[in-house]
């Protein structure tokens, strides 16, 4: 059984900033894309930002240039630090995996238990 771990969420005044973070445990062979997703109050989950295994990142556009995805592989670990924060950006924040348990097993996918983030104006 593979877990997700996240922590880091709070309250932050606009332009503040916030690091989420998100740990994996269980079996885990590798892992593959590390994302972190978020779904405010009525409105659907959106991806934010994506890491791939050799380190692509991608960002939605709404947080280009103020929210960086990094990855510790040897801690199975995935981090967003969020700058420039704006009240839009309020949202339950979700950590996102697909990993594999062997090396020819197909990916497998987990989700944390979500970390709410609160941008006051």
């Amino acid at each position: 059984q593979v877990q997700l771990v996240e922590s880091g969420g709070g309250l932050v005044q606009a332009g503040g900033s916030l690091r989420l973070s998100c740990a994996a445990s269980g079996r885990i062979f590798s892992i593959d894309t590390m994302d972190w997703y978020r779904q405010a109050p009525g409105k659907q989950r959106e991806l934010v930002a994506t890491i791939t295994s050799g380190g692509t990142r991608n960002y939605a556009d709404s947080v280009k240039g103020r929210f960086t995805i990094s990855r510790d592989n040897a801690k199975n670990s995935v981090a967003l630090q969020m700058t420039s924060l704006k009240p839009e950006d309020t949202a339950v924040y979700y950590c996102h995996v697909r990993f594999r348990v062997t090396l020819i097993s197909s990916n497998l996918e987990v989700w944390g238990q979500g970390t709410l983030v609160t941008v006051s104006s």
